[in-house]
């Protein structure tokens, strides 16, 4: 039995597109596949421009009402939308699981991930509080108010397909703003679920617009067109620059959670056995792909065999398989030119003198299956010291001293993410201030919170997703200056 038959709700497996509060079919459709068993899930619309420019007007159409709406009232809408996603937090992960092939454990956390996004900021509707300034003269009043930016496009990734929804949907309903997103052709069947709840908890029609389909001539669409007035991206450096230029053309607001290098630093005063655990949970998760997950393990010399042992056993230990059996920890590839990908970084590494302690291989479960894998004897001369990895790969490097080891974590271009262990407070104190990281975990692997800002410096883009702060990008500022106050 396809594991998609399981769901609790069949109607949750979505092949048609939300537009305009319409769920539409195009001419043409692409098929949406299992990434463990390579079967076929669904087919879903194949859509261009022309339905892009329609789904845009829809939010357009529904931007006044919508931004009419007292901030209890979107406030109560998010909250339903939010009580669905709870209830039907099964059937979301399985989806999620089929199309993306990340084990069914993570993916309910996941699922749990998107969830919380939508109660915070349902919560956070109600927080939009701006500013009375003191006055320069007697007969005025210098007041400061929060608005929506306005019609809003969120382009998401394949490797969270249900979290990466919520992060940029909710922020945007709370501010009062209307929302055209376009998932990952990789994994829609979650967000069309999502989207599919939304509607059900009486979003208004046009607020939320769910595409799929061609991603450049949506993407032109939605960054080209001028009723849209804020992008948000999460996805690769390359293709978020190019999003920027396009977006530039009119002066949209951007938002852009980009790619990351980053470093797992062990000072030799660190607990090794939770080092261990924390580097686990750093690189493995999602196998190795996510924007967040260690790249670069930097080990202090005088415990680098100490880690090394217990990190490889521990490691030796990590399941492999469909995400749907029992205790599997690492699930598929998102495609075979990822598996590709990781095998050259592989090829690059052992040419240059790395060891494989573990792994190194494909995995026998199937095409795009690849074993857990840890290198020694890694130099910063190896290509993944400053490409990004997106595999099940740990490179393990050796330094000597707190210099070297920042100065080894700040040579990339990168500042998305970056983690140390160690129970120095001075040195503590020191190193998370001179990570040149939007996010730093200090004796932990694990930092996403939907309380936390998620973002990045560098080339790891900007803009703040999560918290209170991340209501911020999609809002202006605007002054309102009040005279003749003086009778």
């Amino acid at each position: 039995m396809n594991s998609i038959e399981t769901l609790k709700r069949t109607d949750l497996l979505r092949e048609r597109c939300l537009v305009g509060g319409q769920w539409t079919n195009g001419n043409s459709t692409f098929d949406v596949f299992d990434k463990a068993t390579a079967e076929k899930i669904a087919s879903v619309p194949n859509f261009g421009a022309d339905e892009t420019k329609q789904a845009i007007d829809q939010a357009y159409k529904a931007l006044s009402a919508w931004r009419a709406k007292t901030p209890v009232q979107r406030s109560a809408l998010l909250r339903k939308w939010f009580d669905l996603a709870v209830a039907n937090a099964s059937d979301l992960a399985k989806l999620a699981t089929a199309e993306s092939g990340k084990p069914l454990k993570e993916a309910e956390g996941e699922a749990a991930y998107a969830a919380a996004y939508i109660e915070w900021f349902a919560e956070e509707a109600k927080r939009m509080y701006g500013d009375v300034i003191p006055n320069a003269s007697p007969d005025q009043r210098i007041v400061v108010i929060k608005q929506g930016v306005g019609v809003c496009a969120g382009i998401t990734p394949w490797n969270f397909p249900l979290a990466m929804i919520t992060r940029k949907a909710a922020p945007a309903l709370a501010a009062g703003c209307t929302i055209v997103l376009k998932p990952a052709g990789e994994t829609p069947l979650s967000a069309l679920a999502l989207a599919a709840l939304a509607d059900e908890a009486g979003i208004p029609a046009g607020v939320i617009n769910l595409l799929t389909g061609d991603e450049i001539a949506i993407g032109k669409e939605l960054t080209g067109n001028p009723l849209v007035r804020k992008v948000t991206f999460t996805g690769s450096t390359p293709v978020g620059k190019l999003i920027v230029k396009q977006s530039a053309e009119t002066l949209k607001k951007v938002t852009m959670e980009l790619g990351g290098n980053a470093p797992f630093i062990v000072f030799p005063d660190a607990d090794i056995d939770k080092a261990v655990q924390g580097a686990i949970a750093a690189k493995y998760r999602n196998a190795g792909q996510t924007c967040i997950c260690t790249n670069r393990f930097l080990i202090h010399s005088r415990v680098f065999d100490e880690f090394t042992d217990k990190f490889t056993k521990q490691v030796s230990q990590l399941k492999v398989g469909n995400g749907f059996e029992p205790g599997v920890d690492i699930g598929p590839l998102i495609s075979q030119e990822a598996l590709e990908k990781t095998k050259s970084f592989i090829a690059d590494a052992t040419e240059k003198g790395a060891e494989i302690t573990f792994g190194g291989r494909p995995h026998s479960s199937g095409k795009l299956f690849f074993e857990p894998t840890v290198v020694t004897k890694a130099k910063p001369a190896m290509r993944f010291f400053q490409e990004e990895i997106f595999g099940p790969v740990a490179p393990l490097y050796a330094f000597e001293d707190e210099a070297e080891a920042v100065q080894l974590a700040n040579s990339t271009p990168y500042g998305l993410a970056g983690y140390f262990y160690g129970r120095d407070i001075g040195r503590i104190w020191r190193v998370a201030e001179a990570l040149e990281f939007g996010m730093v975990g200090v004796n932990t692997g694990l930092i996403s919170n939907v309380m936390a800002p998620f973002g990045g410096i560098k080339e790891s883009g900007y803009g703040r997703e999560g918290s209170k702060y991340g209501l911020d990008d999609y809002t202006t500022t605007k002054y309102v200056c009040m005279a003749g106050i003086e009778s």
